[in-house]
């Protein structure tokens, strides 16, 4: 009888774990399982190209429908999965159906932080997660329409950048004392803050929300100060939270994501888990992560398959990830965890030029702000970990290059 794989999750790890598995010779059946009506598709591009109509939704799919046929996979959309049973091996579906595996693969991804404040439940208040999403806010989007954007993070300034090129009025309310708090250094948030500015885009820092205040949709944002910003549509971006609880409720370790291995595997033989639902060690951080990036979905992706062929191997690529706003096009490589300088190469006001993160001495993180070649250089640096002090790094005179080989 031919074994069967069970991918719980419709998201880029998922597409990933069937190409991949595929190739290293799985020939057994393989059964995708998605809670929405659409196949895998992109997520960055929802709070960019697709919400200001520059990429049309058939774009945004990860691959063909004929991918999926030409592999053998059995498609189950509109369909969530209720329960893990790792003792008779068996999943069971919201439809009562009940699924046995040999193997099985967990990418149950992510889904938004919500406020769970007053009014939260109004019309017009949305978050921005899933073609659904965009496309319940996408008519609103008319130029002089009011929006109160809640969060100054990546997807809140990236909607911000969309709705005013839009002609929108946009508020942003940040409950930090900057923008990208979590995620970049001073200098870097400044530039982005100022952007956003001349674009019209009104930046509120320190500001905690209290409530979302309206009769049957929302007509304002309320702060904990009693500040009062008024509008017709607010969105929410304040992060998103692992989908952990099938693999808790089932037993499976779980601490702020799954806890899998370097080669994504959990303590269950026979299972893994990968992307953003995952925590997991990373050689280059030195601790354990859960990372939110194509890039560390698919990379997982991949090492999931290889444990599943029995061929397990680790991953240990540098995280990187990317914004899009306005014309700019931000570029991170690494972590910008408990650095203790950062450098800048080039000049801030010309719009080109990188932030580089340094811990003792080392490289360990790299924002490059319209630059790809930064970016590539910086990831080069990175992985060689070489020692570089602020003052090289700022020079533009020095060839960073000329020190990966350097002793």
């Amino acid at each position: 009888m031919s074994e069967r794989l069970v991918i719980v999750g419709g998201g880029q790890a998922a597409v990933q774990i069937v190409h991949s598995v595929r190739q290293h010779g799985f020939e057994g059946n393989i059964t995708l399982i998605g809670e929405e009506s659409h196949p895998p598709y992109q997520r960055p591009p929802l709070s960019k190209k697709y919400l200001a109509g520059d990429l049309p939704r058939e774009r945004l799919f990860l691959r063909p429908e004929s991918f999926y046929g030409s592999r053998g996979v059995e498609m189950l959309l509109d369909t969530r999965v209720e329960e893990l049973e790792p003792g008779p091996r068996r999943v069971r579906l919201s439809d009562g159906r009940t699924l046995s595996y040999d193997r099985l693969a967990l990418a149950t991804g992510s889904r938004v932080r919500r406020t769970g404040l007053p009014g939260d439940d109004l019309d017009g208040v949305h978050y921005v997660r899933t073609i659904a999403d965009i496309d319940a806010v996408a008519d609103s989007f008319r130029p002089g329409a009011k929006l109160v954007i809640v969060g100054a993070g990546y997807i809140g300034l990236e909607t911000a950048a969309v709705a005013a090129q839009k002609g929108l009025d946009v508020t942003v309310l940040e409950m930090f004392d900057r923008v990208l708090a979590r995620v970049v250094c001073e200098e870097v948030a400044g530039f982005f803050h100022a952007r956003h500015s001349e674009a019209g885009v009104r930046i509120v820092c320190g500001a905690q929300v209290s409530a979302f205040a309206g009769t049957n949709s929302v007509e304002a944002v309320e702060t904990e100060v009693g500040e009062r910003y008024a509008c017709e549509l607010a969105i929410v971006g304040i992060g998103v939270v692992p989908n952990v609880e099938l693999a808790k409720a089932a037993g499976f370790d779980c601490n702020n994501g799954i806890s899998v291995d370097a080669c994504a595997r959990t303590a269950d033989p026979g299972v893994v888990a990968a992307g953003d639902c995952t925590n997991h060690p990373h050689p280059f951080v030195g601790r354990n992560v859960r990372l939110e990036s194509v890039n560390n979905a698919i990379e997982q992706a991949k090492a999931a398959a290889s444990s599943l062929a029995g061929t397990p191997r680790s991953f240990d690529d540098i995280p990187w990830f990317w914004s899009d706003q306005y014309e700019v096009k931000l570029q991170i490589a690494g972590l910008a965890l408990d650095y203790d300088e950062v450098a800048i190469r080039g000049d801030i006001d010309t719009g080109h030029f990188a932030a580089y993160y340094l811990r003792d001495g080392r490289p360990i993180a790299i924002d490059a702000v319209n630059s790809p070649k930064d970016f590539m250089n910086g990831k080069k640096l990175l992985a060689a970990r070489v020692k570089l002090s602020a003052d090289e790094i700022g020079d533009t005179h020095v060839d960073l290059n000329s020190r990966i080989a350097a002793p």
